[in-house]
């Protein structure tokens, strides 16, 4: 294994770490860090870059952390950054992982659609950035009637009460990605896909994907005033409590890619939520429900902004960051997105899977 690499990784919530290296007999050659972090004493950057010469190209981060941790004088600050993320920007190098600003973003935000038909686009569009017939998508749904998604591997009769999804005009449907069970109805939630390709996240490993892949959103509500954090695994929370969800789904055909999603609760009636799911009372606690006549509204509640602003300012910052044009869905992908609505997720066989 032999090259030149250049890498880079945007510490969540912190700063750029940047790390050019060569690899020679497979091991790391002429190590440069850089970066729009804070460090002192300025020794500790040689110090840092001494300290990777020699690893070998496929060194886990945490191990490559471990060096540079050893090889820092006493009381040396970093700030924005850490030797993990350093770590982190050495395997996005020899990884070949690209960044965001590498791909031309489109940016999907059509009219209120059949919950099954959101589950077939989700597939069918993360396969076509799969295959590279499609760019990198942002896709922010819009539902028409209201729903109950399940994880991928929950059981129906344990997560669904179908009394109360008969007496509310519930659909329910099962997702591709796990995860927990999602209560929606129009205009209640800000529900929204990334399809990405691999490259995107090579070097990161499952859970760090996540804080990457939110970390857009998580700036977004801060330029709206809510200050939110990642909190593993997979939920973004404020000092009101969790505010929303994410599930992922990777993609191995083609050049691979990861499907992410996130569901945020703008103002959900909790009294019907509750229901339509079978809620145990820890798992009411986490979505923030003190009594089943609250509504569960902290995006609208934090902002005082309606729905539609939100979801504006949203692409908006997404588009400040990385770009993105408006695109659509092709008729092609429409015509399979709505045969596999049909035929898988609107199915009792998919539905009902996990019994």
């Amino acid at each position: 294994m032999h090259g030149e690499y250049h890498g880079e990784y945007k510490v969540p919530g912190g700063k750029l770490v940047v790390v050019d290296l060569d690899v020679v007999d497979g091991a790391l050659r002429h190590v440069r860090v850089s970066g729009d972090f804070f460090l002192d004493p300025d020794e500790a950057l040689p110090a840092i870059d001494r300290s990777l010469e020699g690893a070998a190209a496929d060194t886990d981060a945490r191990v490559l952390a471990a060096r540079i941790d050893a090889a820092l004088p006493a009381g040396v600050v970093l700030f924005g950054f850490s030797a993990e993320a350093v770590g982190i920007a050495v395997r996005r190098a020899v990884a070949g992982a690209t960044d965001w600003t590498d791909h031309d973003w489109q940016i999907l935000h059509d009219g209120p659609q059949h919950p099954a038909l959101h589950m077939a686009l989700d597939e069918i569009l993360t396969a076509e950035v799969a295959a590279g017939r499609r760019p990198p998508t942002l896709r922010v749904w819009e539902w028409d009637r209201p729903a109950v998604i399940i994880g991928s591997f929950q059981s129906l009769r344990n997560e669904v009460d179908p009394g109360g999804a008969e007496k509310h005009g519930v659909t329910v449907v099962r997702r591709i990605s796990g995860g927990g069970a999602m209560f929606v109805e129009p205009d209640s939630t800000i529900t929204y896909s990334l399809s990405v390709p691999e490259t995107l996240v090579h070097g990161l490993s499952f859970a760090e994907s996540y804080t990457y892949l939110d970390d857009w959103v998580l700036g977004a509500l801060g330029d709206m005033g809510i200050t939110a954090w990642y909190k593993p695994l997979n939920d973004i929370a404020t000092d009101a409590g969790k505010i929303a969800g994410a599930a992922q789904k990777r993609v191995v055909a083609g050049a691979g890619a990861v499907l992410h999603h996130v569901t945020m609760a703008y103002d959900i009636d909790a009294e019907k939520m509750v229901e339509v799911l079978r809620l145990g009372r820890e798992k009411l606690s986490d979505k923030g429900i003190a009594s089943a006549g609250k509504r569960v509204d902290p995006l609208r509640r934090q902002t005082g902004l309606p729905r539609a602003e939100i979801i504006a300012r949203m692409i908006a910052s997404f588009r400040a960051r990385y770009g993105g044009s408006h695109g659509t869905v092709s008729d092609a992908e429409l015509t399979r997105a709505r045969e596999l609505a049909e035929h898988k997720f609107s199915s009792r066989e998919w539905t009902a899977r996990v019994p």
